[in-house]
């Protein structure tokens, strides 16, 4: 990597932006913190300050549920009709494509992912998902149940179901795909008829701020989002805890998720989870290895390495284990690393000094245990958050690095002799929130799907993901599921109703 960092300007509508003194979203209007205090924001790639941002707190978050909850009860959303409520979900869809580079750009400063992976990856996703639960606006349905009373003989009943609004829902995202994970929560929980609180990532909230001024622009009633920013340990507690909201989601490390169902149990609100992973990404020896190489290196090379459901555990067939290494580790080599705006990077820095610190430790920890660096292993430059791509290997399954989430560019490699081995190994973890395997045997991969104990198998590719595909983790990896129809549970309670006739 150069020492000089070239960063290539973005437009000028993202540098006012940028430059704004930026407010938090309470009621369809603007407005500062209730204490006037305010928080940076930095550029990974630097480590300057970009930004400046109100700091929300528990008085902001009381604003906001009660917000909501107005316009919940007597506002006018709760009287739309749900074809009209999917076509304001619609129409901020076309409004974030229109304004696609200028969210890349924000994506790419704020978290300082490439542009290039922005443009094609992160914002388009967000778009498709809300076209996606726009159209789900009009198929919420209940159903009817033919029952049969025994202590009632001769009365005869109607009953069925409705499916309703939880009601005020917070939601705490995580800064790894800000607007995306936006989108994942926002999507499900307006196409229901809930209303939000939403509290972006202290790391990456100016594409959430982005996001609330064409929420607005779409025509959404004041009060039904309202944006939040500040720090997961004051706004995001007070958010979980309050008793005012019906609903919290979460999407961020196990370990926060944790304390949230904690807080949570003050009023019993429901709660939904997508957290941590330590996902096992399987090459057998008879798979198309050119192609395993590739794609397993995408599994965790991926977004720096900064995805929930990476492969950082990545086993081997032992007789291609060597192959396999070195494909890997000269795929690493070969990524480019840089600020997010220049043309050529593949790979740029982590989100902040403390994401850096996190993945050197644990790098620290596997050295010390007796793993060895193939490639990587260290920091990168001098300037900004980069840590080299890296492949582990003389790794075993009770090391530090193999155990728990880095949350980085740090791939551990592991042999195995047989898939009687293997499946133990690869569920003997915490969580299970993904999988990979690749093989041209179709009949073991179906077989070693499932036997995994994860929320998603991917067979002979890895990291694809669509608004109709449900996505979460078995164990300590969530509660629930993200997109699909199988979100929308989560946003919905449903009542029985029976009368006589």
């Amino acid at each position: 990597m150069a020492t000089a960092l070239k960063v290539v300007p973005p437009e000028e509508s993202v540098t006012k932006f940028v430059a704004r003194k930026h407010k938090m979203l309470i009621n369809g209007k603007w407005v500062d913190s209730a204490s006037g205090k305010r928080f940076p924001t930095y550029n990974p790639a630097t480590g300057e300050v970009l930004a400046e941002v109100a700091e929300g707190d528990r008085e902001d978050i009381d604003r906001a549920v009660e917000a909501a909850r107005n316009a919940f009860e007597n506002g006018p959303w709760p009287r739309l009709t749900a074809s009209e409520r999917g076509r304001l979900i619609w129409k901020l869809a076309d409004l974030i494509e229109e304004n696609l580079e200028e969210f890349a750009e924000l994506e790419s400063l704020d978290n300082g992912k490439p542009l290039k992976i922005a443009r094609v990856a992160d914002v388009p996703m967000a778009v498709d998902l809300f076209r996606y639960m726009a159209g789900w606006a009009t198929k919420i349905e209940g159903n009817t149940i033919p029952i049969s009373v025994p202590y009632t003989p001769g009365v005869k009943y109607l009953a069925y179901t409705l499916r309703e609004p939880v009601g005020v829902v917070g939601q705490i995202i995580p800064w790894n795909f800000p607007l995306l994970m936006a989108a994942w929560k926002l999507g499900p929980a307006l196409t229901a008829g809930n209303t939000v609180i939403l509290k972006p990532a202290e790391q990456t909230p100016l594409s959430a701020l982005r996001l609330g001024e064409l929420i607005a622009e779409a025509g959404f009633p004041d009060g039904v989002v309202n944006i939040v920013p500040g720090y997961g340990e004051t706004a995001g507690a007070a958010l979980a805890a309050h008793p005012g909201v019906d609903k919290v989601a979460f999407t961020g490390s196990t370990e926060v998720g944790k304390l949230i169902v904690q807080a949570a149990a003050g009023n019993l609100k429901k709660v939904s989870l997508e957290l941590g992973g330590k996902s096992p990404s399987v090459v057998f020896a008879d798979s198309d290895l050119d192609t395993a190489i590739k794609e397993a290196s995408s599994a965790i090379f991926f977004n720096h390495g900064q995805c929930c459901c990476a492969g950082s555990r990545l086993f081997v067939e032992s007789k291609a284990f060597d192959k396999v290494v070195d494909g890997v580790a000269k795929t690493a080599e070969k990524i480019k690393l840089g600020p997010g705006f220049e043309p050529s990077t593949e790979m740029g820095p982590l989100v902040s000094k403390e994401q850096l610190d996190r993945v050197c430790g644990y790098l620290e920890s596997g050295f010390a245990e007796g793993a060895k660096a193939v490639t990587g292993g260290t920091k990168a430059g001098d300037r900004g958050y980069f840590v080299k791509p890296t492949v582990l290997v003389n790794t075993n399954d009770r090391m530090k690095v193999v155990r728990e989430e880095i949350f980085g560019p740090v791939v551990t490699v592991l042999p195995f002799n047989d898939t009687a081995e293997l499946v133990p190994r690869a569920n003997n973890t915490e969580y299970g929130l993904a999988a990979g395997i690749w093989t041209k045997d179709i009949r073991k991969a179906h077989q070693v799907a499932a036997q995994l104990r994860a929320g998603t198998v991917w067979i002979n590719c890895y990291n694809i993901f669509d608004a109709a595909l449900p996505f979460g983790g078995y164990k300590q990896s969530g509660w629930g599921r993200e997109m699909g129809h199988e979100v929308l549970e989560q946003y919905t309670e449903v009542k029985a109703v029976c009368t006589a006739i």
